[in-house]
């Protein structure tokens, strides 16, 4: 089936900042739901809200798309299409006022990641990719470049805050904190956007879930940023993401301590 790939950029952009908009009128009236699967897994009316928004836009436009959706509004689909949406990744983020957080969308053609827009609502910054098409940041072209050694560098880390990934994650910096030039702890989407950006050398994300690393993994590919996990290609328990000077270091690093 054949799907106009630049529209559906444009209409994911379009609701992620509806979205975004919704978010920011909303920041001051939010109410706290329940905690999901720990303690530290928030979400928001604001959340479902939004999720409601994208999902209804995307349902009316592409009526026999399937949706993948964090908070509860996905949908089953017979087009071979779907999307996956993260209405606010870093709600923990969104609630305290403490940092950035944003809208994701993306869409897959099987398994295949076809369209990508991260939209970070304070900034007004969008960023999207078309697989094969490059990435952009509102409108103007992302390409990273070789990268500085380890020792320079700026690397995101995310994760997922359970026990256990806190744990991980803690053996991962204290690793590589004294060897890096320094880390940022980041939502998942807004890591691997602002490696495109080439505001960030490298990072990586452990224990998230597709619809956090969907859309940033398409946009920080398509600007050539090099994706792998523990073999060469990137999932959801583990993406590290690097300028290809720096990926060597940093992946060998990487690996190395979550495989001992």
């Amino acid at each position: 089936m054949n799907r106009d790939l630049a529209a559906a950029r444009d209409l994911a952009a379009t609701v992620a900042v509806q979205a975004g908009r919704l978010q920011l009128e909303r920041h001051d009236t939010l109410r706290v739901g329940a905690p999901k699967a720990h303690a530290n897994d928030v979400v928001s009316d604001v959340d479902i809200a939004s999720e409601r928004l994208i999902v209804d836009a995307i349902t009316a436009a592409w009526p026999d798309d399937a949706v993948q959706a964090e908070e509860g509004h996905g949908r089953p689909g017979t087009s071979g299409w779907m999307w996956v949406v993260d209405p606010l990744d870093g709600t923990r983020n969104y609630i305290s006022r403490t940092g950035p957080w944003s809208v994701c969308v993306a869409l897959y053609e099987g398994d295949q990641p076809r369209v990508a827009v991260v939209h970070e609502p304070v900034a007004d910054e969008t960023f999207s990719a078309v697989d094969g098409g490059g990435a952009f940041l509102n409108g103007v072209s992302l390409q990273v470049t070789g990268g500085p050694s380890l020792d320079k560098a700026l690397v995101g880390i995310s994760f997922q805050p359970n026990p256990a990934t806190k744990d991980r994650a803690g053996k991962v910096i204290r690793d590589l904190l004294p060897v890096s030039g320094d880390i940022r702890r980041l939502p998942a989407a807004l890591n691997l956007a602002y490696q495109a950006a080439g505001r960030l050398d490298g990072g990586l994300c452990l224990d998230t879930n597709l619809w956090d690393i969907a859309a940033g993994a398409l946009i920080a590919r398509e600007a050539g940023v090099i994706l792998g996990g523990h073999g060469d290609d990137f999932t959801p328990e583990l993406t590290i993401g690097a300028a290809v000077d720096l990926w060597p270091e940093l992946s060998a690093l990487v690996r190395a301590v979550l495989v001992s």
